[in-house]
């Protein structure tokens, strides 16, 4: 079975620049843009890679194809959606109830603790 199933699934794939968390880094890190430029030879891109939308992670042709989509929809939307700080995954796994504490639980064991204690053991006993 192929791993691309159906012609929408297929366009996203080739569509797919670069998503918001990354974008982000590459706005307030220099550095991580020029490690993603570098990825790229310049002659593969459009115009030699010289049209280049930090916001949108696009190529453009020309100037004038460059101002254009500065002044369009899709820019204007990329821009109010990198206004806010994208989530980290600490915050997701919080969010979705996941928890790191390793501290004592409420009866004064630790996490993580495989002993069993004596009482424990006697409960456990089988009668014979």
């Amino acid at each position: 079975m192929p791993a691309i199933r159906g012609a929408k699934s297929k366009k996203k794939t080739r569509r797919y620049a670069r998503d918001v968390d990354q974008i982000y880094a590459d706005l307030h890190d220099k550095k991580h843009l020029q490690q993603y430029k570098q990825t790229k030879a310049a002659e593969d891109l459009p115009a030699l890679g010289e049209h280049y939308c930090i916001e949108c992670a696009k190529w453009f042709e020309s100037e004038a194809n460059f101002d254009a989509h500065k002044r369009g929809k899709g820019h204007k939307r990329k821009l109010r959606q990198l206004g806010e700080e994208p989530f980290t995954q600490k915050e997701a796994e919080a969010a979705v109830g996941l928890d790191t504490d390793n501290g004592r639980r409420p009866d004064g064991s630790r996490r993580g603790d495989k002993s069993v204690s004596a009482v424990g053991l006697e409960d456990m006993a089988i009668d014979r």
